[in-house]
């Protein structure tokens, strides 16, 4: 008998399709409301694994309703959105897809950093608006090399960020909870002091209540007027009133964010902001990569029903 598995959030259409050969898939996600309630009491206790992401809610209660649920594989490298001490405490793992999208994430860092540095969207501006035949020359810009580049967090994607910034040049420390053993850059325990020392401040760490605010407005005005913040992380990462207020003050030179607080709705006075320069949450956002985030958490679901260890687990 195939396996039960309850669809949270959908794989890339090859995948599931393939998984369907060899699961029995029960489609959560294009429920409605009601539909949701009624699927979960119907399979929930036949349910064996969890297909999610960290774009949606897998809640105590949720878990709760599964009785048997032996995995949960999360299909992004986010999961703030579940509740991993409600699968902790009944020894059932949680997998992410970290491994898969380090590269994407860490090059789409440097693309933020450099377009914030050297004024890309103002200047795309400058020649469609026919201001670069009317008024003249875009102003000069500001470069990387020589920069000092502050990277909060140090996990896989941080890692992948410092030989991309080492190649432009840059001058690279981080700030973590603890020094990472190997990582051979200077460790920074004090968030402020690498603010103050930094040219660009990367955010790079995990959401959730342990991360919330992490950067508020003396981190902001620590980075200062010429500095820059990239945010790869998730938008909980930032105080945004006090990003917002930095912005409109000069505390903060410009601020460059794959994430915000109010996704897919950011807040309008932010995003209206002359010193932004704005991606929607798409760092990972190539073929290859989401191919590789499906591959992943199809490969930990097949690895766990074939007694093997897991590829990516978290908890």
């Amino acid at each position: 008998m195939k396996p039960d598995v309850l669809v949270f959030s959908p794989l890339l259409p090859p995948y599931l399709e393939a998984m369907a050969a060899r699961y029995t898939l029960h489609r959560h996600d294009l429920a409605d409301e009601d539909g949701k309630a009624a699927m979960l009491a119907d399979v929930g206790p036949r349910v064996r694994a969890v297909l999610v992401s960290g774009h949606v809610a897998l809640t105590e209660t949720i878990v709760a309703a599964l009785p048997n649920l032996e995995i949960a594989s999360c299909s992004s490298a986010g999961y703030d959105t579940i509740d991993v001490n409600a699968l902790t405490v009944r020894g059932i793992p949680l997998t992410n897809t970290s491994d898969a999208l380090s590269d994407d994430v860490a090059d789409t860092a440097m693309m933020l950093a450099l377009a914030a540095r050297r004024g890309l969207v103002a200047a795309h501006r400058h020649v469609t608006s026919g201001d670069w035949g009317q008024t003249g020359a875009f102003p000069l810009q500001s470069s990387l090399r020589a920069k000092r580049l502050g990277i909060v967090g140090m996990g896989k994607i941080a890692q992948a960020i410092i030989p991309r910034a080492e190649a432009s040049g840059m001058e690279v420390a981080y700030f973590s909870r603890t020094e990472k053993p190997g990582i051979n850059r200077p460790f920074q325990p004090d968030l402020m002091a690498l603010a103050q020392w930094a040219d660009i401040l990367i955010v790079i760490v995990a959401g959730g209540a342990g991360t919330m605010n992490l950067i508020d407005g003396a981190v902001l005005r620590a980075l200062g007027p010429q500095g820059t913040l990239v945010n790869v992380s998730r938008g909980s990462v930032v105080d945004e009133s006090a990003l917002i207020a930095a912005l409109q003050t000069g505390a903060l030179g410009h601020a460059a964010l794959d994430v915000f607080w109010n996704e897919p709705n950011p807040n309008p006075v932010l995003t209206s902001l002359p010193n932004v320069t704005l991606y929607p949450h798409h760092a990972s956002g190539t073929h290859e990569t989401r191919s590789a985030m499906s591959q992943l958490a199809v490969d930990n679901l097949d690895a766990h029903f074939a007694g093997a260890q897991l590829l990516s687990r978290v908890n």
